[in-house]
């Protein structure tokens, strides 16, 4: 039968407060060197990002590979302890709870990885990979468990018979269904969907977009997007954060920032977007020169080693994510 899961320390944040809440958000990983292991600088994958994502809605993070935005995920869930700033869920600092008290918190909070194959565990049935987390936390016992699992395959599009099977005996599409499936099977306030359709063909891709997007509205999840192109996440998201080098540069609702683009590198990722009309053309504009080392990040603006506006003033001083305009925020000296 199910069973209630309690949790100790919960606040109760009124229904308007954003259900996540990240200030000054730094992840660095140390570079030890030697016998002794001596800490000769820091990778910083996360340094100072800052956001919000009210209930039921989604905030999409966009960016090349290696700008942080996994980083960003990892330290969100304390899949990784954060170096530094604060993390609030549903009105809790998670910084503040103890070992037993974030394991208490985490059935609320879920992920859908990048790769549908490697997530899943090739041993176990999909009845055992989807029900692992609510035998633990013993919200579902018994049959109870079993018919849980079905209703959950089903509501993403799998049948019954699917249960007994492995995980090779899937496609992607299908592996990613099942990955769905055991984010929802806790009833999470939070899932980060990390690439979840990177790896998966195009004409998948879209069912899976939404899958997602009927579930959001069905059991009013909220959701934290993840991905490489501007395309994918502005069709999810409510709201867009554009990440380089570890940085936030753009923040913005969707359609704000997709047709009022304001930061030199937005532009860019928009130009990459493909236009479905051959008769219309779009202005590609081609960055120039590798992104830059997180060990030893340019001074000043970080994007001024490939801006093509880039001045005196964007090479000695950083320029602060701010308000443009209408809430649209922008990290640049030139807006």
């Amino acid at each position: 039968m199910a069973m209630e899961s309690t949790l100790v320390g919960t606040a109760n944040p009124p229904s308007s407060a954003p259900l996540v809440e990240v200030e000054d958000l730094r992840l660095w990983y140390p570079i030890k060197r030697g016998l002794r292991s001596r800490v000769v600088g820091y990778v910083k994958a996360v340094d100072g990002v800052s956001f919000t994502i009210p209930r039921g809605k989604t905030l999409g993070l966009v960016g090349e590979s290696g700008c942080g935005k996994t980083s960003v995920a990892r330290a969100l869930l304390y899949l990784v302890k954060p170096t530094g700033g604060r993390v609030r869920f549903d009105g809790i600092e998670l910084g503040s709870l103890s070992p037993e008290a974030l394991r208490r918190l985490r059935p609320r909070m879920q992920i859908i990885f990048q790769d549908p194959y490697s997530s899943l565990n090739p041993r176990r049935t999909v009845m055992e990979i989807v029900g692992e987390a609510m035998a633990f936390h013993k919200m579902w016992q018994g049959d109870a468990l079993q018919e849980r699992v079905l209703e959950l395959l089903e509501r993403v599009g799998l049948e019954p018979a699917h249960a007994l099977r492995f995980p090779h005996e899937f496609s992607g599409g299908q592996r990613q269904r099942i990955g769905i499936a055991r984010a929802l099977a806790m009833n999470p306030a939070l899932i980060v969907a990390d690439e979840p359709v990177s790896a998966l063909d195009v004409s998948i891709q879209s069912q899976i977009l939404n899958l997602l997007l009927d579930l959001q509205s069905e059991y009013g999840v909220t959701y934290l997007f993840i991905a490489h192109g501007l395309h994918v996440v502005s069709h999810v998201s409510d709201i867009i954060g554009v990440m380089y080098l570890g940085k936030l540069v753009e923040l913005a609702e969707s359609d704000e920032l997709y047709y009022h683009p304001a930061h030199p590198y937005t532009n860019a990722l928009i130009s990459a977007v493909p236009v479905p009309d051959p008769t219309v053309r779009r202005e590609r504009i081609i960055l120039e020169g590798d992104v830059p080392s997180p060990v030893n990040p340019p001074a000043g603006c970080r994007f001024q080693t490939r801006c093509p506006f880039a001045t005196s003033r964007c090479r000695a001083e950083e320029p602060l994510l701010h308000d443009i305009g209408g809430g649209h925020l922008a990290a640049c000296h030139l807006v």
